[in-house]
Parts: structure tokens; C-alpha cells; sequence
């Protein structure tokens, strides 16, 4: 789970960056979207051209 403390003098706009950030490499985001019920065509495409390029790149 994702969480910000805030400082005594930060604002809030530098707290819900950082909480993008923290959630932009934690994948919540991209799991969630891999989760959901519908996947259109070009969602399934794009999804596979990524795996296939991380699978290629391992090799």
C-alpha cells in the first residue's frame, strides 16, 4: 500500500507528486488496467508488443 507523509511545511502539490511517482513504480496503475474485465483489441496488441519486446530483451 502507498503511502505520504507530509512534512510541516510541504505543500500539497509536491505531496500528490510524489504519491504519483510512488504509485507509478509500485504498478498499481498497470495492474489494475491488466485486471479489468474488458480488454479492447488494440489494448490486447499493444499489452502483448510489450511483453514480447521485455521477453526479446531478456533473451
Amino acid at each position: 500500500m502507498t503511502q505520504v507523509v507530509l512534512g510541516e511545511n510541504e505543500g500539497i502539490e509536491s505531496a500528490l507528486r510524489r504519491f504519483k511517482r510512488q504509485v507509478s513504480k509500485a504498478g498499481i496503475l498497470a495492474d489494475v488496467k491488466y485486471h479489468k474485465h474488458f480488454e479492447t483489441p488494440l489494448e490486447k496488441r499493444k499489452r502483448k508488443a510489450v511483453t514480447a519486446r521485455r521477453k526479446r530483451r531478456m533473451k
